[in-house]
């Protein structure tokens, strides 16, 4: 009976699994060992905590609480995770925002999520200056590496005020997070994420990325304010495993392999151009890499570069992952054996979330045919926030709808064919617009392409290919439909080409496929 007790009498909050309770208990096992690495400086575990409890106080003391939204406009930095658990810590939600966003946007976010604070640094400063002219509800700037400067606070000194700070129980469906799509077709929505989420996300990414638990050294190139970057680090805080930060700058391979090898870096995630980069660095052979796995996502990889980095790392897995922001983001999982012999392939789903493939009714499909691929579980977004018809929308029938168009092969692989938005109808023929760039994609002369489609009277719509091509290349369509030949069926060959310097992206990298409607048809090349 006494032992009953005194397990009833532990306060729950210390039974709660989520990422403040996982920086405590390795504040106490290991205290002195690095939760952080950052431009040479050391942030150990008991730093780690106790910064961050005396900022959580500061913000308690300012009347930041329960509910409230904090915006996160910084560069990749330490304090970028000092604050997102300082901010939990008292309940609130933490709101990371794309520093390459313009005032107007990071006003918009500023008003859709009614925040009433932000951290910011000095080089972005001006920026939240200028969004605090059009949203006036942003009471409180703190600025990390700064002192206190006019009516922003310094970071420092609030961490230095140290006054005791009560820790409140947080449940594991508790809001942790609101990240804002990046709204290609439209205005950005704020998929809110819980701290069971990202407990979910972490477990999902200890077990696709083989981690060896608190002796992985995990490397950050990611900016902070993108999904991918929360969710690798959860993983490494669950384990009690080193994060290195890379600062954020022009990508640059040889100084990436030299971090890589003084931090003794063992996993590492990057897109596929700069995995090709790396691979082509001349000193790659010579360095002395502690990588066990290395890792890729956001756009396809071909079978050239995939045996490039099977060849330049033999002794790593290879990890292909795809997800996106709602669902915490990893869905499905490609390991590097079957990379090449399922090329294409997005790999297979994660063993803890649902998934099916339907129609527009919620009908499943027949294998390998096309359909949306819909799913459930723990990794699952609540909702996007003060956005009830969007999120009715998103849940339809129960499932949440990726917005993915899929098939899956008779071993249970994904393969993506399409975002439901950008599918063409010509002639009766549904073309998937992925499915043909992934094939652009592939041809030697071509460094990046989109296809869209464009209005025609007899087939009702026809593929464009928008395309930027390597330095002191050209292309022509005749060129490009006999390079396509039987690589893809006739009628799902561009009828127009557009050549361009580069693809107009969004502050999220993803390609603005309204602007290349709006522009290629002027500059198009016709089939004749």
């Amino acid at each position: 009976m006494s032992a009953v007790n005194t397990l009833t009498a532990q306060p729950l909050l210390s039974r709660r699994n989520h990422w403040i309770n996982w920086v405590a208990t390795h504040a106490e096992m290991k205290p002195d060992q690095a939760a952080f690495r950052f431009r040479g400086e050391v942030t150990t575990w008991r730093q780690l905590r106790d910064r961050s409890a005396a900022m959580a106080g500061a913000l308690a003391r300012r009347g930041v609480g329960q509910g409230d939204r904090v915006l996160l406009l910084t560069l990749n930095r330490t304090e970028f995770f000092e604050a997102v658990l300082a901010i939990n810590a008292v309940g609130a939600l933490a709101v990371p925002v794309n520093f390459r966003l313009t005032p107007p946007e990071v006003a918009y976010i500023a008003r859709d999520c009614g925040a009433r604070a932000v951290f910011t640094e000095p080089a972005l400063l001006p920026l939240v200056q200028a969004v605090r002219g059009e949203e006036s509800e942003l009471e409180l700037v703190v600025n990390m590496g700064a002192d206190t400067a006019g009516d922003a606070l310094g970071y420092e000194e609030l961490v230095a005020e140290s006054q005791p700070f009560t820790p409140i129980d947080l449940p594991e469906d508790l809001p942790a997070l609101i990240l804002y799509t990046s709204g290609t077709t439209g205005r950005p929505k704020g998929a809110v994420l819980s701290h069971g989420n990202m407990s979910a996300q972490a477990l999902t990414c200890i077990r696709a990325m083989h981690y060896n638990g608190g002796d992985d050294v995990g490397f950050l190139a990611s900016p902070v304010f993108h999904v991918a970057a929360l969710g690798s680090v959860a993983p490494m805080l669950m384990l009690g495993a080193t994060t290195v930060i890379h600062p954020l700058k022009a990508f640059d391979p040889s100084e990436m392999l030299d971090a890589w090898e003084g931090e003794h870096v063992t996993t590492v995630f990057l897109v596929p151009v700069q995995w090709q980069a790396i691979c082509a660095d001349p000193t790659v052979q010579q360095r002395d890499l502690a990588l066990r796995v290395i890792s890729w996502g956001a756009a396809p990889a071909s079978d050239t570069l995939l045996r490039a980095m099977a060849e330049t790392f033999p002794d790593a897995k290879n990890v292909a992952v795809f997800g996106q922001t709602e669902m915490s983001p990893i869905t499905c999982v490609l390991d590097g054996d079957d990379a090449i012999r399922k090329l294409g392939s997005v790999g297979k789903p994660i063993p803890t979330i649902q998934t099916r493939v339907v129609d527009d009714d919620m009908n499943d499909v027949a294998p390998g045919q096309v359909g949306e691929i819909v799913y459930r579980g723990p990794t699952m977004m609540a909702e996007y926030w003060r956005n009830p018809q969007a999120t009715a929308d998103a849940f339809y029938g129960g499932w949440f709808h990726s917005g993915d168009l899929v098939r899956v092969d008779d071993e249970g692989f994904v393969y993506v064919v399409d975002r439901k938005k950008d599918m063409i109808i010509s002639g009766g023929e549904n073309i998937y617009c992925a499915e043909i760039e992934n094939v652009l994609f592939a041809h030697p002369r071509i460094r990046e392409a989109a296809v869209i489609g464009r209005p025609d009277p007899k087939w009702t719509e026809v593929p464009v290919a928008v395309v930027a091509l390597e330095a002191g290349q050209d292309l022509t369509l005749a060129e490009l439909v006999d390079w396509l030949g039987d690589r893809l069926a006739r009628y799902k060959h561009p009828k127009d080409l557009v050549v361009v310097e580069a693809l107009p992206r969004n502050a999220s990298g993803k390609v603005v496929k309204g602007e290349l409607r709006e522009s290629a048809p002027a500059s198009a090349r016709a089939a004749g």
